[in-house]
Parts: structure tokens; C-alpha cells; sequence
């Protein structure tokens, strides 16, 4: 049986028949209503932010089946802080500082998606981004929190214990 995979990147919460959805899914016979309410029921604790979402439709059935990605990881910094965008310029102009706690939260939230399974690695992959965006860590570069990271200083904080 024929399957088709439509992606598209929709603001939590506020998905509509319109574009990018309707062009998408026109002609395919699905009820956009059902599409649309289930996009929104998946992605409306990303409220404010662009997800990928993929929807995978049965061209015989026209069943589908929505799977939600986790927003990129600067958009979750950037809601942690209350801010809109990151930083013109990271390394002279700040945006906000994040708690550590904060930085391990995004860091489980991207884990399945990310390339591998050490939670450890993927904090330190936040980390970066906060240093690309101008975001500093517990008042520090994350550069100087990365280096924390490795020598097991957040290990509490990180994998528990």
C-alpha cells in the first residue's frame, strides 16, 4: 500500500488548513480538520516555537499518523530565557544566563533525537549553542561549564545522584 510523508515546520499549537499544511496535503482526500486538530494536540507545549512535524498518510486508507520533532535547540533556549531572539553579537553582548538545571531539561528533551545516548554529550551540545546565541551558564561561559561537564563536576546535576 502506497504511503506518502509530508514535513513541514508548524508553530506549536497553530496549526490551520492553510499554508504550509494545505498545499501540502491538498488533493491527498484527508480531513483537514482531523489533520490540523491533531497537529495542535501534539505540538501546543511548543506554543511560540517551530516544530518539524511530519505527517505520515496512507494514500488507500488515507489514514495518517502525525510525529512531532523537538524544536531546534536555540528556540528552547531562547523560551528557558523569556527572550526572542539570541544575541547579535555572542561574545561581547549577553541575552540571559540559564541554571544548569535548565540546560540538562533542553538536553533530555533533544536526547532521542540527538546522535547518541549520552545525556553527558548532549548537555555539552546545548552548551554550545548557549555560547553561539550569547547565553551564559550559572554566570559563566559555557566553554568554562563544558570543561565542568567533562571533569565531572555537574554529574549531580546531570545524570543524578
Amino acid at each position: 500500500m502506497p504511503k506518502k510523508v509530508v514535513k513541514v515546520m508548524i508553530e506549536g499549537g497553530k496549526a490551520t488548513p492553510g499554508p504550509p499544511l494545505g498545499p501540502a496535503l491538498g488533493g491527498l482526500g484527508l480531513n483537514m480538520g482531523q489533520v490540523v486538530k491533531e497537529i495542535n494536540a501534539k505540538t501546543k507545549e511548543y506554543a511560540g516555537m517551530k516544530v518539524p512535524v511530519e505527517i505520515e498518510i496512507d494514500l488507500e486508507t488515507k489514514q495518517f499518523e502525525v510525529r512531532v520533532g523537538t524544536p531546534p535547540t536555540s528556540m528552547l533556549i531562547l523560551r528557558e530565557l523569556g527572550v526572542d531572539k539570541g544575541s547579535s553579537d555572542a561574545s561581547s553582548k549577553k541575552i540571559g544566563d540559564l541554571k544548569m538545571d535548565q540546560v540538562v531539561k533542553i538536553a533530555k528533551m533533544k536526547l532521542d533525537n540527538a546522535n547518541t545516548k549520552d545525556l553527558k554529550e548532549v548537555v555539552k551540545q546545548v552548551l554550545g549553542t548557549a555560547l553561539s546565541m550569547g547565553v551564559t551558564v550559572e554566570g559563566k561561559d559555557p566553554r568554562e561549564v563544558q570543561r565542568d561537564v567533562d571533569s565531572g563536576i555537574w554529574d549531580k546535576v546531570v545524570i543524578g545522584g
